[in-house]
């Protein structure tokens, strides 16, 4: 089950760095995500109904539906704080300091607090990975964009954490209709309330994406994260939350090879090679 999981993680890593590359360069972020969400909640709700009638009309729990809730507030505060780190800062940047951030705080949650165990080997590529991460991450820690970015991370590790109870207590495709359901609801209403409050102001001179860039982006969203809700069903937090960041290495490869962002280069080259050797070792 954890080389599934795992497998499931990796995908839902390729549409995740996807659906970021999209969105920086869409024009105003969180204008993007108003749409992409409610895009993502129309997928998730056509994808609901033959599951439905398909799989025996499941039900979510009070508890689920309780964490359900939890996790779509969180995860609206990361579409927030992700879409400020990214009007301040470049993608290669950004990405790997706010992915990189989180599984180290989703591995210790995972262990510590929710009880998780790993075997000897997996505990090794979680070191492993754990360290490429960071050294990639460390490697481009820098600018205006850092402090929004490291927030984002926090917040990954928290909704990834409220997940990993919230699904194991319903069908995870049902838990995730929920959940784009919440956040599609929120998120208009919180962009209304922080302009209100002054928090918020759309940048000057960019223009929406249209409804099928929105439904391109949603669509990605929607199923990056189903995967890993799905995974996160079949293995332990401290297995997947490290795994679905495997993206940030090709972030960084991509940046020294076609960018050439030489600065600190051998790190993030010695990074990616350790990220790989413990995804390898996780799926053992």
């Amino acid at each position: 089950m954890i080389a599934i999981a795992v497998g499931m993680a990796l995908v839902a890593a390729v549409f995740h760095g996807t659906w970021n590359v999209l969105v920086k360069v869409s024009g105003d972020p969180i204008t993007t995500f108003r749409r992409a969400t409610a895009m993502a909640a129309v997928v998730a709700t056509l994808s609901l109904i033959p599951a439905w009638l398909i799989f025996g009309r499941p039900v979510l729990t009070p508890g689920a539906v309780l964490l359900c809730l939890v996790s779509s507030l969180l995860e609206t505060l990361y579409l927030f704080l992700l879409s400020t780190a990214y009007r301040r800062g470049e993608l290669s940047a950004v990405y790997p300091i706010a992915r990189g951030s989180a599984p180290l705080l989703s591995v210790l949650v995972g262990l510590l607090i929710l009880g998780e165990r790993l075997g000897p080997e997996q505990l090794l590529g979680v070191g492993l990975l754990l360290v490429g991460i960071l050294s990639v991450t460390v490697s481009q820690a820098r600018g205006r964009a850092t402090l929004p970015a490291l927030l984002t991370g926090v917040a990954i590790a928290a909704y990834s954490s409220v997940d990993r109870v919230g699904v194991r207590m319903a069908t995870p495709w049902l838990y995730a209709w929920l959940l784009f359901t919440l956040m599609a609801i929120e998120l208009p209403l919180a962009v209304r309330l922080a302009s209100a409050a002054g928090l918020y102001r759309a940048a000057d001179g960019t223009k929406p994406p249209t409804w099928t860039q929105s439904a391109v982006i949603g669509t990605f969203f929607w199923a990056g994260y189903f995967l890993v809700l799905w995974a996160l069903s079949l293995a332990p937090l401290a297995v997947v939350a490290p795994v679905r960041e495997i993206a940030i290495v090709a972030v960084a490869v991509w940046g020294v090879w076609r960018l050439r962002e030489r600065e600190r280069a051998a790190m993030k080259v010695s990074g990616a090679v350790a990220t790989l050797v413990g995804v390898a070792l996780l799926a053992v």
